[in-house]
């Protein structure tokens, strides 16, 4: 039956306004591939709000993704999020053995990063990161070319550092973390990545600002964080808030300082208001010293108590 003209405009304006609902809900999916510095071993982030998130491996990790997920509802945003991780893994294991799980789906967005010495084998040595991180551009490419890959640069671990016979030992806390950057920016160019995120550079930031106490093993001086958990190698709650403060920042391109100190996850994690203060002024730091991200602090006209975080949309 043909429909009149006043008919046909009328079902195609109740079609349009049925859609847009639907269209304003539209949330960009993003993907983090990782080990136990996405996963937060060592600290209460790694099952915190684990039902905002979803756990590709179907272990209950909330870990660095459900706070990038809490960040950006606060922030107005809207993000699937999903986590495939594997504790002490590089991405050649993700890639040899998760390729089945991670290409469930086409992602809109993929954060990834491999082992924290860059090689078990060979510490320090890029060329197992440049070419897994090829490799695995190359598949998320083969299920959506438009994937926006972010390669994410890992921290100087004291573990490695202090104690003798370490790879990196004897050099200054922040070398470690100068290295791991170098090799990233190789491996971002062969994956054609968007960007590497500076993690580990914020971290030698707030050392070197005085947040943050770079010597774990001589004990914390008074007034700074310890971005390390017990065991000198993962992070403590602190790092990984830090740690999802510069990936919230360098993916939406908004301050980190927009969250306020009354932040909820940190409030909800146990972190004064002065260490959330301090941890986002770092990671917006890290990131305009970068360039691309504009200064937009929240100013408050009075102080806000902190509240626990919306229930999940």
């Amino acid at each position: 039956m043909r429909l009149l003209p006043c008919a046909g405009a009328a079902l195609g304006l109740a079609l349009a306004l049925a859609a847009t609902p639907a269209q304003a809900q539209t949330a960009t999916s993003i993907l983090f591939i990782g080990n136990s510095f996405t996963f937060g071993s060592g600290s209460a982030v790694r099952f915190y709000r684990a039902d905002t998130v979803t756990d590709l491996n179907n272990e209950g990790i909330g870990g660095v993704p459900a706070l990038f997920r809490s960040f950006t509802d606060q922030a107005g945003l809207r993000y699937d999020v999903f986590l495939e991780t594997r504790g002490g893994s590089g991405l050649d294991f993700h890639f040899e053995n998760k390729l089945g799980v991670i290409g469930q789906r086409p992602w809109d967005v993929v954060v990834m990063h491999g082992q924290s010495t860059l090689d078990f084998d060979k510490p320090g040595d890029p060329a197992k990161l440049v070419l897994t991180a090829r490799q695995m551009a190359e598949f998320l490419r083969g299920r959506n070319p438009k994937v926006q890959v972010h390669l994410m640069a890992t921290w100087s671990r004291a573990d490695q550092t202090y104690p003798p016979k370490t790879a990196w030992a004897g050099k200054p806390i922040e070398a470690m973390a100068r290295d791991v950057r170098a090799a990233y920016d190789k491996a971002a160019v062969a994956a054609g990545a968007v960007s590497v995120v500076p993690v580990g550079e914020a971290w030698n930031r707030a050392m070197q600002t005085g947040v943050a106490d770079p010597n774990p093993y001589d004990g914390i001086s008074p007034g700074r964080v310890n971005l390390w958990t017990y065991d000198h190698y993962h992070a403590s709650t602190h790092g990984y808030y830090l740690e999802a403060l510069v990936v919230f920042g360098r993916l939406t391109g908004r301050d980190p300082r927009s969250l306020g100190e009354n932040e909820c996850s940190g409030f909800e994690l146990g972190l004064p208001r002065a260490d959330v203060r301090a941890l986002q002024q770092v990671a917006f730091d890290q990131l305009a010293a970068a360039g691309g991200i504009l200064p937009a602090p929240l100013v408050l006209p009075q102080p806000v108590a902190p509240e626990r975080c919306a229930a999940r949309r």
